[in-house]
């Protein structure tokens, strides 16, 4: 359970991912929007990417509410597979909301935070990504996959990019715009293609 501390002690939020991103900007370049499972509940969460040039010889990582070593997992597939000179900048990584995601099923937004900032594009507000990540830029299914995509609708969500795997599991969600992709590669031209 998510619980606030309120004048009359700690109460149970009754939807935690409002809460989560209720300062969410509309369009902001390196800020994606996940779905992380808390238990058996799916909880919407904000990603935020920056990438910016260092002013010192060894580029800083610094990576709240992530595992480092898969954000440096993540960074080393984006060089590697799309081509991103990430190595020599400062990268940071923040989870809003003080939220600890442990889980591989926020790879696909945190590279696309990434590239996001890296871009200076943003990803457009209504669209949230849940996807694993593999070394050779594969994009591999993750565990519920079905109720991930439902809270995001419900949320105003209305275009979710999930595994190309994980189509054939998945059945229909009124309002959501379901897209599948691949490979990392694909993940960043449906998100950033014909972006001006």
């Amino acid at each position: 359970g998510v619980f606030e501390m309120r004048e009359r002690g700690l109460t149970q939020v009754p939807n935690p991912s409002a809460i989560f991103l209720s300062d969410r900007l509309n369009v902001a370049p390196g800020s994606v929007v996940t779905s992380s499972m808390e238990g058996t509940r799916p909880i919407l969460v904000e990603i935020q990417g920056l990438v910016s040039s260092s002013g010192m010889g060894n580029p800083r990582r610094t990576v709240l509410g992530l595992d480092n070593n898969r954000v440096a997992l993540i960074l080393a597939v984006m060089e590697k597979r799309l081509g991103m000179n990430l190595s020599g900048l400062d990268v940071f990584m923040n989870v809003i909301g003080g939220v600890r995601i442990v889980e591989p099923s926020a790879d696909l937004a945190i590279a696309a935070a990434l590239a996001s900032s890296f871009l200076d594009k943003p990803v457009h507000k209504e669209t949230t990504l849940i996807g694993e990540i593999g070394l050779t830029g594969e994009i591999r299914a993750v565990s519920h996959a079905q109720a991930r995509i439902k809270e995001a609708s419900k949320m105003g969500f209305t275009t979710c990019l999930v595994p190309s795997s994980a189509m054939k599991q998945l059945s229909r969600v009124e309002g959501m715009t379901i897209e599948s992709v691949s490979f990392l590669k694909d993940a960043m031209e449906v998100l950033f293609d014909g972006q001006e």
